[in-house]
């Protein structure tokens, strides 16, 4: 005789594409907002990191060192001196890094 089917119709399948795309187009464009916001947390949280290398190595040797590149081989890593493809700044008299 009739067999009920377990499927989902057209239209059932139609409403939930359409329910899926609202939000998608509502989430995407605040994901590219706060893609730029995360970057920008990203490079303070570097900018600190390298400070407090920077920090250590005035512990341990008494002077600030005269550029990032003396902190490459055993402080921090050589990728660790940019961030978004931008130089820290760094000043050798105060120790001060920045972004």
């Amino acid at each position: 005789m009739w067999k009920k089917n377990n499927a989902f119709t057209l239209i059932e399948m139609l409403i939930v594409l359409m329910i899926i795309s609202v939000l998608i187009i509502l989430i995407v464009p605040n994901l590219g907002k706060r893609s730029q916001e995360v970057n920008s947390k990203g490079c303070e949280a570097l900018v600190a990191v390298v400070q407090a290398q920077v920090d250590a190595y005035y512990a341990e040797h008494h002077q600030f060192p005269t550029n990032l590149d003396a902190l490459v081989p055993e402080y921090i890593h050589e990728d660790q001196k940019s961030c978004n493809d931008k130089e820290l700044s760094y000043e050798s008299n105060t120790g001060k890094v920045r972004n």
